[in-house]
This record gives structure tokens, C-alpha cells and sequence, in this order.
């Protein structure tokens, strides 16, 4: 029966073997590793942006109205600000108020007036543009009463990258992972752009959302599609350098933002790769696997010869063989039915894997964009803070590369996970005001680890689930990590409560989301699975097997009896 389970196997192992013969690591694969690099190094740098375009720069109410009174006129700048702004207990100008009337009388005395009858800015506010040209804060003054618009910027952008996961994902399984990274690479540029020239805090927000809504295809599309066309062997080699295009993008959008310090002019640059990425895509193919699994067989073979060609392997009647079994076994298989997000809990074990791993996504992006997050929770340089979390990446990721086959997917992303709740536990310990030095060192090796689980899980999770639901599967994970990401900056407002206390949370969901990934299974050196059949008999031996591994325990029992 060819479409046994046995027999099904073996059809996994030669598309396995057929990637192989036409070298599953080699030009052709190393073409899809750039042109995907060029596209995802934009995604950091929309992810983090909202740390510098809605940066709130230090202000004061505007007094420039009360010019019509010749005393005021006549006084200095600072004798203005004396006269018409109180002085809060740390010394700095009160960010929301004025006094009702000028006090002059303060001039006289050093009281700082506390006691003095104030209103609120009658007249707009005087930001300082010493570090930020323009903020979304300076430009729709999103400060005081209206600070919660500018906290949810970040969410309202990661609302609309969670959706676009989910699309993105069922998109692709249904209509191929290459014509969706070109939807997104174009919808992503044109909305980004669109959001720079907006006119309004509204216009912005919804822009905004649509820009993350479209941008998300390109991280999942593309770490799908790279995996897909690589030997076993190199798979981590491609999740590495798939998760170092997010570093390389993140420290250089560190520099960029430094040199561009309006707010219209970064959304522009940061979205320019995304040019390059369109004029490369041409380039791009499509997944040979999707193909196959969808009766698209003669596309396929068209990838797979150019794969050989370019790799410089020649075709064999071998090759075309193993092919066309394979191509015969993953029809039968398909049914002609288009899959779903449904079919992620129609069958226990994929309901069992579907949960455990969006819990564990849910975990890493929480714990990840927590610490991103909080950028500014040092005191120290806004932009130098940026640039050292994002190069902490590089070892950490070389610790992956080297660890993901010494130990294993699970057991890299469960350690990884644990390790970023014990350096958030002792943040806790650590008093806030002392040794700042050592709370910063503690809270960079905390972002290398929460970079490493990133890093881990995404190529984890590639390798989990089947080709025919693999995008589903990413769309659904990617769904989850996005609403962590969308939690994590209200999670840090929770400091209102108790100083401590988003420390606490982010800890607690870090050692959640390890204990959670103790329970998946390893995948190191295992064939990718191809159809929803592959996972639910998993862990089911044949009855052969079982009749051979009872044997086994028989010839070893008897064994012990002899020798003792």
C-alpha cells in the first residue's frame, strides 16, 4: 500500500535525499539567504521605531502669550520661565502646568512656589530639540492629558502586525509563499512611506497599523522559505543568519536614527531597503515543497533543475525518480483540500503542539520586547543603549549556532528562556539607584539571552509543523508573539503600582515560557514533517517496530540472566 505510514516515511526521507543530490546548501540556497536578509533588515528597524519617533524630548508650557505685559517683556528667558512655570522636588520645570498669573515675587525669594494657585498649559507647549528635531510627541503634543496616545502608538502598530500574521500565514499556505513576501514588500513600503507624510494623529495611527500589518509577511514568508529549501544539516545555519539580519538591523538603525533625528525623514529611511528587496525579488523562488504539496509539479521540477544547475549538480534519472514518488505520495496525501488555522485543532497532537508552542511565543516576545522596551529605564544614552542591546545579539546567536546541535532546539530555548528570568530576578534584588553599573550589565546579558530564545524558536517552530500547515503554523505562533509584543509596553506601566513590579511579570512569563518548551519535542536531526498524517503518528511505532523492540527486550533480558 503505497500510502502507508511506512511508506510515507520513506517518500519524507527521499525529498530529503533528493535536496541533498542537487546539494541542499549551495549557491541556490545561499541567493534566497541575501535576498531575504536585504528585506528582514527593515523589520527591526519598524519594530523599535516608536522608541525614537515617539520619544517625548523634556518640555515646558508655552508663556510666550504673556509678551503683551511690558514687565514680562523686559525680563530674561529665564527670569520668564522663573516668574510663570513652578518648580517641581527634583528641581526641573513642571512638565503640565503654569502659574494663573506671572509671580514675579519670585524673583525676590528662592521659594519655588508650590503653594501658588496653577493651571494647565493654556498654550500649547516648548519642547527641546537638543537630542529629537521633531517627535510624534513635539509634533501633535502628545504629552499631559494625551500621553496614553502617544503609549499607544506601539500597540496600535503590534495590533496590526498580529492580524497580518495570522493572514499572511494562511495566505501563503494557500496561494505560496512567494507571491506573498512580494504583497508584503510592496504594501509594507507604501504604507510606511504613506505614515511619514501624515497630517494627523489619526492618519498616523491607522497608517501605522496597516504598515504593521503588511510588514509581518516579510519575517514570516521569508524564515519559512529559507528553511524549506535547505538540507537538515544547515537548517540552523539558516535560522542563525535569518535571526542576524534583525541584528545587523538593529544596530544600524542605532546610527540611523542618530543622523536622522526627525521623525518623518527615520520613517523614510528605515523603509528605503525595502526598494532593494522589490528589484531583488525576481530572483526569489518559490518553495518547492509548497509546489509539490499543492499538485503544482511541474513548477517545481523547473526549481528544483535550476537548484542543481545553479548549485552545478547535474540531473540524474535518480533524482527524477525520487521526485516523482515523492510528488505521488504528498497528492494522496492532500486530498485536494486547502488547509486552514482549523486544521491546527482538528487532530489532538496538533492541538496539543499548537497551544504549547503559542504559549511559548507568547513567552520569548514578551520577555524580549519588554527589556527592548524599556530603552530608557538606565538613564542612560538613549541611541548608545540601543546600539549595545543590539550587538549583545551577536554572541548570543554564535551560542546558539553552536549549541542548537550540541543539545538541541529544546534544550537551547528552554535554557535561554530560564536564564532571562534569572537576570530579571536579579534586577529585582538589586536596588534601583545603586549600582546602576551592574543593573545595566545584568539587563544586557538578559536582552543576549532573550535574543538567543528569538533566535531559537523561530527556527524551532519551522521544523514543527508540517509543510501543508508550516505557514498557518508560523501566522498563528507569529499571532501570539504579537500579542505579547502588544502587552509588553503596558506591562511596563505597571512600574505605577509598584516600581518592581514589570520586572516581576516579565521573570515570571520567561520561566513560564521554558517550562512550557521542556514539553515540545526535539526535532535536531529529524526530517521536516510534510503532512498533518506525519505528526499524529509520531512517537507510534510500526507494528513491526514493536514486534522487533519486544524481541530486543527478550535477547537483552536473557543476556543478563547468562552474564550474572
Amino acid at each position: 500500500d503505497d500510502t502507508s505510514p511506512k511508506t510515507h516515511l520513506k517518500a519524507i526521507m527521499k525529498f530529503e535525499n533528493l535536496l541533498s543530490d542537487i546539494n541542499g546548501f549551495g549557491r541556490f540556497q545561499v541567493m534566497i539567504i541575501v535576498i531575504s536578509f536585504i528585506g528582514r533588515f527593515t523589520l527591526p528597524c519598524h519594530f523599535m521605531l516608536n522608541n525614537f519617533i515617539a520619544a517625548v524630548p523634556s518640555h515646558h508650557c508655552d508663556v510666550s502669550s504673556l509678551d503683551d505685559s511690558e514687565v514680562f517683556r523686559n525680563l530674561s528667558w529665564v527670569e520668564k520661565l522663573a516668574v510663570s512655570i513652578p518648580v517641581q522636588k527634583d528641581g526641573t520645570l513642571s512638565s503640565c502646568t503654569m502659574f494663573a498669573e506671572p509671580q514675579y515675587h519670585l524673583l525676590l525669594n528662592s521659594t519655588n512656589g508650590t503653594d501658588l494657585p496653577t493651571v494647565s498649559c493654556q498654550n500649547g507647549w516648548v519642547y527641546d530639540n537638543t537630542t529629537f528635531k521633531s517627535t510624534l510627541t513635539s509634533q501633535w503634543d502628545l504629552v499631559c492629558d494625551k500621553k496614553g496616545k502617544n503609549k499607544a502608538t506601539v500597540t496600535i502598530f503590534f495590533i496590526g502586525v498580529m492580524f497580518g500574521a495570522m493572514t499572511f500565514g494562511s495566505l501563503s499556505d494557500r496561494y505560496g509563499r512567494r507571491i506573498m513576501l512580494l504583497v508584503s514588500y510592496v504594501f509594507g513600503m507604501l504604507f510606511a512611506v504613506a505614515s511619514a507624510f501624515s497630517t494627523s494623529y489619526v492618519m498616523f495611527a491607522v497608517l501605522r497599523f496597516f504598515t504593521g500589518f503588511c510588514i509581518t509577511g516579510i519575517v514570516i514568508v521569508s524564515a519559512v522559505l529559507s528553511v524549506e529549501w535547505v538540507s537538515i544539516e544547515h537548517r540552523k545555519l539558516v535560522g542563525v543568519i535569518d535571526s542576524l539580519s534583525w541584528t545587523f538591523g538593529n544596530a544600524a538603525f542605532a546610527g540611523i536614527a542618530y543622523l536622522v533625528n526627525d521623525w518623518r525623514y527615520l520613517t523614510v529611511s528605515v523603509t528605503s531597503p525595502l526598494i532593494l528587496a522589490i528589484v531583488t525579488w525576481r530572483w526569489m523562488p518559490e518553495s518547492a515543497r509548497w509546489l509539490i504539496a499543492n499538485g503544482k509539479l511541474e513548477q517545481a521540477h523547473k526549481y528544483l533543475k535550476k537548484c542543481a544547475k545553479m548549485n552545478q549538480r547535474k540531473e540524474s534519472v535518480h533524482i527524477l525518480t525520487l521526485f516523482q514518488t515523492l510528488s505521488c505520495i504528498i497528492l494522496t496525501e492532500k486530498r485536494d483540500r486547502p488547509y486552514s488555522y482549523l486544521d491546527l485543532i482538528r487532530t489532538p497532537k496538533m492541538r496539543r503542539l499548537a497551544l504549547r508552542t503559542g504559549t511559548v511565543w507568547f513567552c520569548v516576545a514578551t520577555a524580549f520586547y519588554g527589556i527592548s522596551f524599556n530603552i530608557t529605564g538606565f538613564g542612560l544614552n538613549l541611541y548608545l543603549t540601543q546600539f549595545t542591546y543590539a550587538v549583545v545579539e551577536l554572541p548570543a546567536k554564535g551560542l546558539v549556532y553552536f549549541l542548537l546541535d550540541k543539545i538541541g532546539r529544546r534544550s537551547t530555548e528552554v535554557g535561554s528562556l530560564l536564564l532571562v528570568g534569572v537576570c530579571l530576578g536579579i534586577n529585582i534584588l538589586i536596588p534601583r539607584g545603586k549600582q546602576l553599573l551592574i543593573r545595566m550589565i545584568v539587563a544586557i546579558i538578559g536582552k543576549g539571552f532573550s535574543s538567543a530564545s528569538f533566535a531559537t524558536v523561530v527556527l524551532y517552530n519551522s521544523e514543527l509543523y508540517p509543510t501543508v500547515v508550516r505557514q498557518n503554523g508560523m501566522g498563528y505562533n507569529s499571532f501570539m508573539a504579537r500579542l505579547g509584543v502588544s502587552l509588553a509596553p503596558l506591562i511596563l506601566l505597571l512600574e505605577d503600582v509598584w516600581r518592581e513590579l514589570p520586572q516581576v511579570v516579565l521573570c515570571c512569563v520567561a520561566v513560564l515560557g521554558g517550562m512550557v518548551a521542556r514539553t515540545l519535542p526535539e526535532t535536531r536531526n529529524r526530517c521536516l514533517p510534510e503532512t498533518i498524517e506525519d505528526i499524529e503518528q509520531q512517537n507510534q511505532p510500526h507494528l513491526n517496530d514493536v514486534f522487533l523492540i519486544f524481541l530486543l527486550k527478550i535477547f537483552m533480558a536473557r543476556s543478563t540472566i547468562w552474564s550474572s
